[in-house]
């Protein structure tokens, strides 16, 4: 959304402080990032925020953190009936399987199926490929700094109540 801050062109201001040119890229990164995830979304019939429950999934099972769905209700801020949607469609295209807890029989967890992963790699791997490409120019001491300011950025979205 443009403000006060940007010239007619879309490009950042140069007499605006340095922190905001950042903040405006850090923007723009997230919107094109946005749209080509509603571009994967669209090419394999999904809804954008099936897109935004794979990369949820995703990321918890990295952090090896128990795929539930109230665990992604509560990431992607839908009630019980919008989460089960999302879960349905997901499992309806192949994308998702729901599996018993093996701790908990009564447990429901969400895994995202090898084929879904699969899929994504080949649309967003030249994407990542290019990001890491990019931190490969960079050294330690800089990727540090980077990682240190997106963690930051990311807890203060995270801790900012939504509207």
């Amino acid at each position: 959304m443009p403000d006060n801050h940007e010239p007619d062109n879309g490009e950042p201001d140069d007499r605006e402080p340095g922190n905001l040119q950042l903040v405006h890229l850090l923007r723009a990164v997230s919107v094109d990032f946005g749209l080509r995830q509603a571009e994967f979304a669209a090419r394999n019939g999904m809804h954008p925020t099936d897109v935004r429950a794979l990369i949820c999934l995703l990321d918890a099972a990295r952090a090896a953190e128990p795929a539930t769905a109230g665990l992604l209700g509560a990431r992607l801020g839908l009630n019980s009936a919008g989460t089960t949607a999302v879960i349905d469609r997901l499992e309806r295209l192949g994308h998702v399987a729901r599996i018993r807890d093996q701790h908990d029989r009564r447990r429901i967890l969400l895994r995202v199926e090898p084929a879904a992963i699969r899929l994504g790699r080949e649309f967003f791997g030249p994407l990542i490929d290019g990001v890491l490409r990019v931190l490969d120019s960079f050294d330690p001491a800089e990727r540090d700094t980077v990682r240190r300011f997106l963690t930051a950025t990311h807890t203060v979205f995270a801790s900012e109540p939504r509207p």
